[in-house]
């Protein structure tokens, strides 16, 4: 792809992004989910990873998705319509890795989103939100198993990259690249962002319609 042509999709990303989003609804089970009629793409991440954050400044609202202090929280996946005709679907799904969540609601997040990723043929990408001032820990490799089990391509993200040095983020994306090339169901291109500060936004604007189109 050209400069240009790269140029063009993150201006087509911003329109689209600056367009209408609204919230759909929640979906604790499967039996809530809406009908299969446009393509998603999925937000996934650890308790505390900035999800909510960095939807917020993805979209330029503030209160899209809730942010909580509490980890855990969200045991649902939430689901966001793009565009008006509907051009495609967010779904912010429920954090993982909360070491004091009850293990029922360990359970019912396994299975809910399991079953949401086996079974979802309009799911495109999931972007996996990894915090760069830790990289990936085994919790984050428990999914990244879950998403090549079920065969749903992933793009690694890495938020909250301006509360690291320059060359410590250079690190922990060599080393996060690295990994993610070693497993089948990874994009091969990783993203450093910053909800704060603005950083990787319009990279990841352009990356979420490159996966719908």
């Amino acid at each position: 792809m050209t400069d240009d042509s790269g140029a063009d999709r993150k201006e087509q990303a911003r329109r689209i992004f600056a367009g209408p989003i609204a919230f759909l609804r929640s979906a604790p089970s499967l039996n809530f989910l809406p009908e299969p009629d446009v393509r998603e793409v999925a937000f996934a991440g650890r308790s505390n990873v900035g999800k909510s954050s960095l939807l917020n400044a993805l979209t330029n609202r503030n209160g899209l998705a809730r942010t909580s202090n509490t980890p855990g929280r969200t045991q649902e996946l939430n689901f966001f319509d793009v565009g008006e005709p509907l051009l495609f679907r967010l779904v912010d799904m429920p954090g993982y890795g909360y070491a004091k969540a009850p293990k029922d609601v360990v359970k019912k997040w396994r299975f809910l989103v399991n079953d949401y990723l086996r079974g979802r043929a309009v799911l495109k990408r999931t972007l996996l939100l990894i915090d760069a001032r830790h990289g990936i820990k085994d919790v984050d490799r428990d999914i990244m198993k879950m998403l090549d089990d079920a065969a749903v391509s992933y793009r690694i993200v890495l938020t909250k990259a301006d509360k690291i040095k320059a060359s410590a983020l250079a690190d922990v994306t060599a080393r996060t690249l690295a990994e993610a090339r070693t497993r089948p169901a990874a994009h091969p291109e990783i993203i450093a962002t910053s909800s704060e500060k603005g950083m990787g936004l319009a990279e990841l604007r352009a990356a979420v319609i490159e996966a719908v189109e």
